[in-house]
């Protein structure tokens, strides 16, 4: 259950409001296979999850950090090409990012690079209601580490219980939760097998959060 009233939202990025995670599991599978490392979606989890690096793999396997820094090159190109071609959007994301705008102080912090970021964005206006965005370029330390959410509450001059996360990962639950903030989970069929204790509450669609956040509020 949410604490309290809450008066900013920090929204994930991938899995929340853009359905990229599986194209990216994807660019790191294939990315990675020619150093002799097979990665399936539950060992993805797992690190993820955990905040691990699944190069530490292929490290363990003998490749150098030459192998490593061109096949990570292969890895960003082969996730532009699916955010380029794919079909990523989520249904009611900007109907219900409308609704809120005006209610709620908003902003995104995400595990993403600035550059895939940009891509994604480029011609898409699901940004317009947030006041600012982190990105991995914008923090020394990623989610689980709570640097992120710490980072969005100084930038808002915010308090951790007048705010809530929005996320979709276990990664992103105990970044949140290091930092102090409640945190709604969005179930994504991606992420479901993972462990999600201390979550706040959950919802099967985004499209649901305006009602929760509106009886947490006392507007219902």
């Amino acid at each position: 259950m949410l604490t309290g009233p809450k008066r900013f939202i920090l929204w994930d990025h991938d899995g929340v409001l853009v359905d990229t995670e599986r194209w990216y599991f994807a660019a790191i599978r294939d990315a990675i296979a020619p150093l002799g490392v097979e990665f399936d979606q539950p060992t993805y989890l797992k690190f993820m999850a955990d905040g691990l690096t699944y190069w530490d793999l292929a490290t363990a396997l003998g490749a150098t950090g030459a192998d490593i820094e061109r096949q990570r090159a292969v890895r960003n190109r082969l996730y532009q090409e699916y955010l380029r071609r794919e079909a990523i959007e989520i249904p009611g994301v900007q109907e219900t990012l409308a609704e809120l705008r005006g209610r709620f102080r908003m902003a995104v912090v995400t595990n993403s690079r600035r550059e895939d970021f940009d891509l994604i964005h480029r011609t898409r206006t699901i940004m317009a209601p947030m006041e600012f965005v982190l990105t991995s370029d914008d923090c020394v330390e990623s989610k689980p580490h709570p640097e992120p959410y710490l980072t969005a509450l100084a930038r808002f001059g915010a308090k951790p219980g007048e705010a809530v996360v929005i996320e979709d990962s276990a990664r992103g639950l105990k970044s949140a939760l290091a930092a102090g903030i409640d945190c709604v989970i969005i179930r994504h069929p991606f992420t479901a097998a993972q462990d999600f204790t201390g979550a706040c509450g959950f919802v099967d669609s985004i499209g649901e959060l305006p009602s929760m956040l509106a009886k947490t509020n006392g507007f219902a």
